[in-house]
């Protein structure tokens, strides 16, 4: 008989989730923990992520350690593998959830707004990764999940930040998954489209999400924090072990259009 099912249980894995005190990280967090994760989530607050990370323990029934950590910043990124290590003895998935987005047209833009997105959203990732492939080349075995987005793959206007360290996560997982491939490693991205994360909040009811974005979905209408939950657990399962280099569009049908 096939494992079917089996192969999504989650049970003795430690997932590190940047960006784990909010939006879809908190999504995905409570996902893993529902499928049997113990959790070390990471964010820039301390406060919030305790308060995530006390919640989904209670609720799940999972060890979740919230940690406090600024991803793009290098001699952090390694700091917070070594704690989940120090705190684990292990990490099996790595999800690279951390980001932010500045918008508006690139003239009223300045230069350092496009290096802030570039330096959460790609050198973050960057860092976070480089700090845990060695433990698992050592082991064998890995899960590395980063959030991209459908913006990484087709244009949106008034996005050149986000839109630039989203599609440069689209090839990041492509050369990851070739590289790791030979240790036992995956590395795939998800791609998610229009969520009301708190991100998105500050937007929804403008013209342009209206027409732009919500008006684009084929479902017609926002994306809801657990509908990212299955392709996370499927990613950082052992359901995904014929995975790699590929991106995963969870988007309401806006990339078929």
């Amino acid at each position: 008989m096939l494992p079917g099912i089996k192969l999504f249980d989650l049970t003795g894995k430690v997932a590190i989730i940047t960006g784990g005190s909010k939006g879809l990280g908190a999504a995905m967090a409570e996902g893993l923990a529902s499928a049997g994760a113990d959790l070390f989530l990471v964010s820039r607050h301390q406060d919030e992520v305790d308060a995530v990370a006390k919640q989904i323990a209670a609720d799940y029934g999972r060890k979740v350690v919230g940690f406090e950590a600024d991803v793009s910043q290098p001699e952090q990124a390694d700091a917070l593998v070594a704690a989940c290590l120090k705190e684990f003895g292990k990490v099996d998935i790595l999800i690279n959830n951390a980001g932010i987005n500045i918008r508006g047209p690139i003239e009223d833009l300045t230069f350092e707004q496009f290096q802030q997105v570039q330096n959460v959203n790609v050198n973050g990732v960057w860092l976070t990764t480089r700090a845990v492939v060695p433990h698992m080349k050592q082991r064998g075995y890995g899960r590395i999940v980063i959030l991209a987005s459908t913006i990484g793959i087709v244009g949106l206007a008034n996005r050149t930040p986000y839109a630039a360290s989203k599609g440069a996560m689209v090839q990041l997982t492509k050369t990851l998954g070739l590289e790791l491939a030979p240790f036992g490693i995956t590395c795939n991205a998800i791609c998610p489209g229009p969520f009301l994360t708190p991100m998105n909040v500050p937007i929804a009811e403008t013209e342009d999400a209206k027409k732009n974005v919500v008006g684009a979905v084929a479902l017609n209408r926002w994306g809801r924090m657990e509908e990212i939950q299955g392709a996370a657990i499927y990613l950082a399962s052992d359901a995904s072990s014929y995975t790699t280099g590929s991106l995963m569009v969870v988007d309401g049908g806006w990339t078929a259009r």
